[in-house]
């Protein structure tokens, strides 16, 4: 018996398969999290390898579906700083890109649900910033080298109704 070894590359027809099923793992870890945080108000979920993490909910950008995903912070007095580094991938966390379009989200902090609205740090302000994040979180910083995008930076501040 003859065995004949294919020549075209592995990921030709397996990677769309192991990416859809990588996705689906991914949104189900997710989704998971979420649904920990909530039922325990952040007790459980509520932080990752010692970085705190609130439930943020956006707007999708072109969808419009308001989707929430678990995402780490920096306290920063009332406020909240949140980069999108989507660890150092060169593709920008959707929430980022849904924030720059509908800047008015919900933070979940723990047992507190909060109207937040988002500000993109530029400038002077960013790297300021961004010296202070990778101080508190270290691993950070390397995320910026995985990668040639910028990775935003964003103030959630809560919204103050009258």
């Amino acid at each position: 018996m003859t065995v004949r070894r294919s020549t075209a590359p592995c990921h030709s027809v397996g990677m769309p398969v192991l990416r859809r099923i990588g996705t689906t793992m991914l949104k189900g870890a997710l989704a998971a999290q979420v649904w920990l945080y909530r039922r325990t108000q952040g007790r459980r979920a509520g932080s990752v390898r010692g970085t705190p993490v609130l439930l943020l909910t956006t707007t999708g950008r072109k969808s419009g579906v308001s989707r929430t995903r678990p995402i780490g912070y920096l306290p920063d007095s009332d406020r909240f700083v949140v980069c999108g580094s989507n660890g150092g991938s060169d593709h920008h966390p959707a929430w980022a890109l849904n924030l720059r379009g509908h800047p008015h989200a919900t933070a979940e902090v723990g047992p507190r649900t909060l109207t937040v609205t988002a500000t993109e740090l530029t400038g002077d302000d960013y790297e300021t910033m961004w010296t202070r994040y990778t101080t508190a979180y270290p691993a950070y910083a390397a995320y910026r080298t995985k990668t040639r995008r910028h990775l935003p930076i964003f103030i959630l501040q809560e919204t103050t109704t009258r």
